[in-house]
């Protein structure tokens, strides 16, 4: 009995398997490469332009290079800052504020060799900004305070009420520098948490600006430490810390 060829399911002879389509030519492969190439370089063009209006407009990262700010802040923390603050949000006591040195505070350092590479990814915000032309403290005085070290017990006031200050540095007093100040229009007193090693308004206020902060050269708040991972966290007000503290009368 001879063998019948197989036959598809339309009645033709055929093998019975599905037949394979053509192989792709070459012309064929290098346009799917191209596609390929063109949409990867889409999601990074997308990628760094959201990267770039997020810096600009909404966060930005920095570097920290000192103690000033410990434990709160350690060294070499990297921290996104929202720029939203001061403006349109409101600044408040207890912020952990960045802001530019125009004040002659840091030591003149050499300029850093120029790398384009790291520059364009601060730029567009991908790295922090590890320039030495900023400084980060905490606000303890806005427009108007009247603040004052030290009380009996040691403690820095703010329109007379005494602050407890749980962020403060182990062992670390409020001040060892005596100062009494109100608070001009449009300007800040502020402090590091660790306040034997911060060269903060107190250290200034001889100098130039009487050791207050213009508002206008806060860049941020401090939101959150996104490195090293191990310290991922956000960066706190402690809003209970100046919940008593009166409003300026005015007449101080």
């Amino acid at each position: 009995m001879s063998q019948q060829p197989d036959q598809s399911p339309d009645g033709t002879p055929g093998s019975g398997e599905p037949r394979n389509h053509a192989a792709k030519t070459p012309k064929e492969k290098k346009r799917g490469f191209g596609a390929w190439v063109r949409e990867v370089l889409t999601i990074v063009v997308i990628a760094l332009v959201l990267s770039f209006l997020i810096k600009t407009f909404l966060f930005r990262a920095f570097y920290i290079p000192s103690g000033s700010m410990e434990e709160t802040l350690e060294i070499n923390d990297r921290i996104f800052v929202n720029l939203l603050v001061p403006q349109p949000i409101d600044l408040n006591r207890g912020d952990v504020v960045v802001f530019k040195d125009t004040k002659g505070w840091l030591p003149q350092t050499p300029e850093k060799a120029s790398n384009p590479v790291r520059e364009a990814l601060t730029f567009v915000g991908l790295l922090p900004d590890e320039s030495q032309q900023h400084l980060v403290k905490r606000v303890i005085g806005t427009e108007g305070d009247h603040v004052v070290c030290c009380d009996a017990d040691g403690r820095i006031t703010v329109n007379d009420q005494p602050l407890d200050e749980p962020y403060l540095y182990p062992g670390a007093a409020p001040s060892d520098v005596p100062f009494d100040v109100v608070v001009p229009e449009g300007k800040v007193w502020v402090m590091g948490d660790h306040r034997n090693a911060s060269a903060d308004s107190r250290e200034h206020q001889y100098g130039e600006g009487n050791g207050f902060v213009d508002v206008e050269d806060i860049e941020g708040k401090a939101v959150v430490t996104a490195w090293p991972l191990n310290r991922v966290g956000g960066v706190s007000s402690y809003p209970e810390v100046f919940e008593n503290v009166p409003e300026p009368s005015g007449g101080q």
